[in-house]
């Protein structure tokens, strides 16, 4: 794979499930093992105090751990690539948007609540899988009376839109779950 649209994905997806409102696309990170290995390795060496802000604590677990890009170079691949694949699926540039991240760890037992990203002006969210173990929790995605598994693969960046309610289901492997959500919005006008 070229690290484009996975466009049979997306053609099998439609052609399978007949969703009400959604559009769920898939595009993979040439040479994801290698960037997935350097956040791996980088984000062991964070401890609570490493991130600007945490969020959503359910369970005794931050759901949501926020990090300046400038202090984890190994994402900028990542983030780069979900910038390119985003601009293609909503038909614009890529320098009119922004790409706000933050991490998702998910230890053994931990789950993601249902949510959405519709907090702002979010025109695109995307899961990015940096480790996914066996039976680390599939993301579940609710549109209408209609719900899709997807089990994670690392490498892969699933887009979908902001609205679309979703959670994760508990990590049954034994090993940490990590992952990364994006929105991408308009960069503001004064920038």
């Amino acid at each position: 794979m070229n690290g484009e649209l996975d466009q049979d994905a997306v053609s099998e997806t439609a052609a399978s499930h007949p969703w009400v409102n959604a559009r769920i696309q898939r595009c993979v990170l040439p040479g994801a093992a290698a960037v997935n290995a350097a956040i791996l390795t980088a984000f062991q060496t964070l401890t609570p105090e490493s991130f600007d802000r945490r969020s959503h604590l359910v369970g005794g677990r931050y759901e949501n751990l926020y990090l300046e890009r400038a202090r984890m170079p190994a994402l900028a691949p990542v983030l780069e690539h979900a910038l390119h694949c985003a601009a293609t699926i909503l038909g614009e540039s890529a320098h009119g948007l922004r790409c706000g991240f933050w991490f998702n760890a998910t230890g053994p037992g931990h789950h993601t609540s249902e949510h959405t990203h519709d907090e702002c002006d979010e025109r695109l969210s995307a899961v990015y899988y940096v480790d996914a173990p066996a039976d680390c929790g599939d993301l579940i995605l609710y549109d209408g009376p209609l719900t899709m598994r997807v089990t994670p693969v690392a490498g892969t960046l699933l887009f979908f839109p902001p609205n679309l309610p979703h959670a994760v289901e508990p990590n049954r492997s034994g090993q940490l779950r990590l992952s990364i959500g994006i929105n991408f919005g308009p960069l503001p006008a004064d920038l």
